[in-house]
């Protein structure tokens, strides 16, 4: 009796339209079109005899065995990520393909002044970046779709390993002329809740901005509406209200053009922890760790 093994590529597609619910995007994440990821699907169905999707013109509804089988799908896909990581390992240091998830409030802002140095220090290696929001980007690496994310502490990320690259403050950004009256560093009981701008849900500088203010009423007046930190500066500058902003975004000209005007808040956790993190036991540790003390010092190269 023969057993019909299914194929990664299959798990692959069988995942995405699972996270993704819907034919199209789960295409568009596995760089193939609609067609080949739909026939695949069927074919893994054929083969293995058993309904996994349930499909309607309007909803994409996994079966409660698809359920499982979509569970299991990630975990085989993670060994099989691990089995050619352990091949990478073996080989030179930081070569080869290179897949790294970034939170948009840290990849605008620091990695076209860091990149072009590691690209000259480091020409075997093949980065492959992925921008995601906090919550998205730990899913992908869980699910083996990146392997290490750069991002902002803290943050629950599951079952990771860390290494701290650098400490990034935070600025109260307000328009120009505004408060005047205010000392060179912000204390956070200047800030008036109703005027407060903030990132919508789903970025993680938002709960640290909060964090650091320490005021629980302000989670329920902020208003809670950029979808970019160049979104909230361009409210900032028409005058809408104040927002909190990263040193990075700062140095990285943000406010160039603008009228805005930034101080440093003075609060007991005015700062968020920028880290690069990987799952746990993974066989490109050595690696990370590496590619983590050569951001650290390019980072400490810019600052300085």
């Amino acid at each position: 009796m023969s057993t019909y093994l299914p194929t990664l590529k299959q798990l692959q597609y069988l995942v995405a339209l699972r996270d993704h619910g819907h034919f199209g995007r789960a295409a568009e994440a596995c760089f193939v079109t609609q067609s080949t990821l739909s026939a695949g699907l069927r074919e893994l169905e054929s083969l293995i005899g058993i309904i996994l999707v349930e499909r309607t013109r309007r909803v994409v509804r996994f079966t409660p065995l698809g359920e499982k089988i979509a569970d299991k799908a990630i975990r085989v896909l993670r060994e099989a990520e691990d089995l050619a990581g352990m091949a990478r390992a073996a080989g030179k240091p930081l070569s080869g393909e290179l897949r790294m998830g970034v939170i948009p409030t840290i990849a605008p802002f620091l990695l076209p002044r860091i990149l072009p140095r590691l690209r000259s220090d480091w020409p075997d290696l093949k980065l492959y970046l992925r921008e995601e929001t906090s919550r998205a980007a730990c899913e992908s690496l869980h699910h083996g779709q990146v392997d290490c994310v750069l991002l902002a502490l803290p943050y629950a990320c599951g079952d990771v390993e860390h290494e701290t690259l650098f400490e990034d403050r935070l600025f109260v950004a307000f328009p120009k002329g505004e408060k005047a009256d205010l000392p060179d560093i912000v204390s956070a009981d200047a800030i008036d809740e109703s005027r407060l701008l903030l990132l919508e849900d789903g970025h993680c500088l938002k709960d640290h901005a909060l964090s650091a203010c320490n005021r629980p009423e302000l989670r329920a007046e902020a208003a809670m509406l950029g979808t970019s930190l160049h979104t909230l500066v361009q409210m900032v500058d028409n005058g809408l209200g104040v927002t909190l902003l990263p040193e990075m975004a700062l140095d990285a000209g943000i406010l160039s053009g603008t009228s805005i005007e930034a101080r440093p808040l003075d609060a007991e956790n005015a700062a968020r922890q920028i880290a690069l993190v990987w799952r746990k036991g993974s066989p490109r540790e050595k690696d990370f760790q590496l590619l983590a003390g050569v951001l650290k010092n390019s980072a400490a190269a810019l600052r300085a």
